[in-house]
């Protein structure tokens, strides 16, 4: 193994080109894959990364019949290299802003059920100030505890529901925007939606489309009934998309659990109503999560303000209703 190189000798020598074909390699797990995603050979690719291997003296990936995984050596480049790679890129959207701040690309992270609701209207918005920038939206988990796709910076940001305490609080910047409760609803159909009050009692044996029990949703539920000391509705239809809960009651003869921000800009659309049952369910906040010491686009911040309108206007129109 050779001597450990010198920061001016990597300086000299380490191509942005190189990071950029080290992390399609990582992500990938195969270097004709990346090749593909690149535009590059196999061959090309093997080179590049033989020669980071020999520029730092280790070898960054393991090599095995289903492709490559990274050494200690690898993560560790990835680790420190991901932070470097990505301030570089945000280097040049921010010239790109600089230069014309109606253009530009963001990448967000959200669930379905608050792409459906909060961030929908606040897209809209967005989009009539600036149409020309580029928007890329990727679902992930909520409620949620971990979100790895902002700590990789594969998101400028993400706007989801927290049900509990993060994993890793010491590297998100969480900024909470308003509180969802969850409410019962049914089709405007519905025996229940002519009702003026709903007693919790009376919806025990009623048609319920429930999340899994193990979900943050179906606990909730869960106990709002049992602290009125009421058996838990069982499931006649199990389903985890809030936004899904919602089409089948439009479609059926059932009640559900969503939460109310969700509720509020879909339930005309899908001919829905909410329930007026003495039930309270506290639901989860609504956050914005960034990744710390991590120097953000100047579009990310104007996309941020339009959601902290609309999220305003969500806990204004709560607020007036209790």
């Amino acid at each position: 193994m050779s001597s450990i190189p010198t920061e001016e000798h990597v300086a000299r020598r380490l191509r942005f080109r190189d990071l950029q074909v080290f992390f399609a390699v990582v992500q990938l797990g195969s270097m004709a894959k990346a090749g593909a995603k690149l535009g590059l050979t196999q061959p090309a690719v093997s080179d590049i990364v033989a020669g980071l291997e020999g520029m730092f003296g280790v070898p960054l990936f393991d090599r095995n019949p289903r492709g490559v995984a990274p050494t200690i050596y690898g993560r560790a480049l990835l680790k420190r290299g991901q932070a470097a790679f990505d301030e570089l890129r945000q280097g040049i959207r921010d010239i790109d802003f600089l230069s014309d701040p109606t253009t530009g690309e963001l990448k967000i992270g959200c669930p379905a059920s608050v792409m459906s609701g909060t961030m929908s209207l606040a897209l809209e918005r967005f989009r009539k100030q600036y149409p020309r920038v580029v928007l890329h939206f990727d679902e992930v988990t909520s409620p949620g505890r971990d979100f790895p796709s902002l700590r990789e910076r594969q998101h400028d940001f993400i706007l989801a529901r927290i049900a509990r305490p993060l994993v890793d609080e010491e590297t998100f910047d969480m900024e909470i925007l308003f509180q969802d409760p969850l409410l019962i609803a049914a089709d405007v159909g519905s025996k229940w939606a002519r009702r003026r009050k709903i007693d919790p009692g009376e919806l025990v044996d009623e048609s319920w489309i429930l999340t899994t029990p193990d979900s943050s949703v179906y606990r909730s539920v869960a106990e709002a009934f049992r602290a009125r000391g009421l058996p838990v509705p069982k499931a006649n239809v199990v389903a985890l998309s809030g936004v899904l809960r919602m089409f089948l009651v439009s479609r059926g003869p059932f009640v559900t659990a969503v939460p109310r921000s969700l509720l509020v800009f879909n339930a005309a659309k899908l001919s829905l109503k909410a329930l007026p049952v003495d039930l309270k369910i506290p639901g989860y906040p609504v956050a914005i999560l960034t990744l710390k010491s991590r120097v953000l686009n100047p579009l990310v911040g104007l996309f941020i303000e339009h959601i902290r309108e609309v999220a305003r206007t969500i806990s204004w129109a709560q607020g007036s209703n209790e």
